[in-house]
């Protein structure tokens, strides 16, 4: 078999998977992270279907989520503006097989890995009392998807023409 061919959907089950949690990342920027980067007020329950969400979310376990400092009103800006659109690139890519989006995922999965795993887990668990998560269990079911999943497809993507193979 020629290692430049792509292979078929079907045959990269792991891709599959990816699509399905990419397309779901794609509706959670949108519906999640827009808020608080236009400074929406999620601080306290709403008739509004997503402020309500996001309260939800965050009322007992994400005060830095809830009441956002400007950094990190940063963070979101960029789920919502640069990685929302980038997983509707990615999602077709993962489709098609189109090997030019290695280089974007990694540089993508780099950035989360260290912005998202780093930087603001760290202010969630070590940071400032006021920003400390007080549910990490709940925290940590919500946000570690977005995390391993960037670094597992940094894995997928590791080697030139990550399509003509399964994993």
């Amino acid at each position: 078999m020629d290692a430049t061919r792509t292979l078929p959907l079907k045959s990269r089950p792991i891709d599959i998977v990816f699509i399905v949690v990419f397309s779901a990342f794609t509706v959670t920027s949108l519906i999640s992270d827009l808020l608080p980067t236009l400074g929406v007020d999620i601080s306290h329950a709403s008739s509004n279907f997503f402020v309500n969400s996001n309260w939800w979310y965050a009322h007992d376990t994400d005060p830095l989520f809830m009441t956002p400092p400007t950094w990190m009103r940063i963070v979101t800006g960029l789920s919502a503006f640069v990685y929302m659109p980038f997983y509707v690139v990615l999602v077709v890519a993962l489709i098609r097989g189109w090997n030019g989006i290695q280089l974007p995922a990694v540089i993508y999965a780099t950035m989360i890995a260290s912005i998202t795993g780093i930087v603001v887990f760290g202010v969630e668990f070590f940071g400032e009392a006021q920003w400390v998560t007080p549910n990490p269990g709940k925290f940590l079911a919500f946000n570690v998807p977005y995390v391993l999943l960037p670094i597992l497809l940094l894995v997928r993507m590791r080697r030139p023409q990550p399509f003509a193979r399964r994993f």
